[in-house]
């Protein structure tokens, strides 16, 4: 006979809370169970480090807030909280928040082996439920490639993958201009780079 299993323990949102100010390390939160958030890579850093400052210039001067991974994200109240990579938020109560924000615009997450699959599916679905969401960007850290996905007029997401150097992040009514180069800027991942291999030549015997 197998050994029972051991139960998750399960939080409250207070303590949830409550652990989030005493801990160092940062948690995610969603249906009463805690998750530790791995420590970030050099090139996951400089990546969200590189969206973060793009956006905070282009955003000069508007009625939006640009933040990186520190600031909470409520994604559904009492239930689901996490700490997306990057945020930009136009709505008025998040340029007040001092912890979490609650309706962003714009997510950025960098990816890594262990979490790639979440961030594609589970995350992505849940964060598909805040009315605010416009733009979600996914971004390799072991090549140049930024997964693109815009929520249309008609409510589908659309997908945009940007590969090349001169690809570009275009958002108009975030004053977002950034190419794949200045987005991979100094953070050592390389392009992604396909090499074809030589047609093979047909050998013939002689007659």
């Amino acid at each position: 006979m197998g050994e029972a299993q051991q139960e998750r323990r399960r939080y409250t949102v207070e303590e949830y809370f409550a652990l989030e100010q005493q801990s160092e390390a940062r948690h995610e939160f969603f249906d009463g169970e805690v998750f530790a958030m791995a420590g970030a890579s050099v090139s996951h850093n400089l990546l969200g480090g590189n969206f973060y400052v793009a956006f905070r210039q282009a955003l000069r001067g508007r009625p939006c807030k640009a933040v990186m991974e520190g600031v909470q994200l409520a994604v559904q109240q009492n239930r689901h909280y996490t700490y997306p990579d990057v945020m930009i938020s136009r709505d008025d109560a998040d340029q007040q928040a001092s912890l979490t924000f609650q309706a962003p615009v714009l997510i950025v997450e960098v990816l890594s082996p262990s979490t790639a699959e979440y961030d594609r599916g589970r995350k992505f679905n849940q964060y598909k439920k805040l009315p605010s969401l416009q733009h979600y960007l996914l971004v390799s850290q072991t090549s140049w490639l930024v997964e693109w996905y815009r929520r249309e007029a008609n409510g589908i997401w659309s997908f945009t993958p940007l590969v090349e150097e001169d690809d570009a992040l275009l958002i108009p009514e975030l004053n977002i201009n950034l190419t794949v180069a200045e987005i991979y800027e100094g953070t050592g991942v390389a392009p992604l780079c396909i090499v074809e291999e030589p047609a093979a030549q047909y050998q013939g015997q002689r007659p």
